[in-house]
């Protein structure tokens, strides 16, 4: 059985890609900063948790020793800023560190087994909003980050050998806590692509951006 990392996975787009890998027969691991919140969600989906902030090394750290090689992780967590860009380093800081410092963290943590075993999933949730095609126009600094963490996916894909697959999805506009009750997506319309990639057949695509299962520009 492959076993599953997904962060931010107690809630939204997280919950519904922990729901579909585990009704796919993935052993599921949830990461949340909340326990209790990452424990809720795993007795809803039937999977495990692990309490995680993936803005903090140290806990990144710690949940890697907790729950042990992962076939398959998902990054999932985010957070959406405030103001402008150029007005709160604290904020840049803060986007940095949950969209790509921390998936790099996990990734360089957990990929060695990937790579030993020669199997391995990585899926980075992004957004057009990160996008250089669509003018890196998300609010306040997450479009910087998302477009860093898209650089991340094509930079480690070429790293990994090709049986290690790392890829970056949009998810679209989904009805979340950040996207709102007005968006036109449901969290599990938002999840498809990320269990797509999670689950990808042996000759499916690396270091690739999609969209609804196909292909997008970076």
């Amino acid at each position: 059985m492959r076993r599953a990392l997904v962060t931010g996975g107690n809630r939204g787009i997280g919950l519904a890609i922990a729901q579909g890998l585990a009704d796919r027969g993935f052993e599921v691991v949830i990461g949340a900063r909340s326990a209790k919140a990452g424990q809720d969600a795993a007795e809803q989906v039937g999977a495990s948790a692990v309490e995680l902030d993936v803005a903090n090394p140290e806990s990144i750290a710690r949940a890697v020793q907790a729950i042990g090689a992962v076939d398959v992780l998902v990054n999932n967590a985010g957070i959406l800023g405030t103001g402008g860009l150029l007005d709160d380093p604290q904020d840049f800081a803060a986007s940095m560190a949950v969209m790509v410092h921390g998936p790099y963290l996990l990734m360089h943590h957990l990929t060695p087994h990937m790579v030993a075993q020669g199997y391995g999933r990585v899926v980075n949730v992004s957004s057009g909003w990160g996008a250089f095609s669509d003018g890196v126009n998300g609010p306040a600094s997450y479009g910087v980050a998302k477009a860093a963490l898209n650089a991340l996916t094509v930079a480690s894909a070429r790293t990994l050998p090709a049986n290690v697959k790392v890829n970056a999805m949009c998810p679209g506009w989904v009805r979340t806590r950040m996207g709102g009750g007005g968006a036109n997506r449901s969290p599990e319309q938002g999840a498809d692509t990320a269990i797509w990639l999670g689950n990808l057949e042996d000759t499916g695509p690396t270091g690739k951006f999609f969209k609804d299962r196909k292909e997008i520009y970076w």
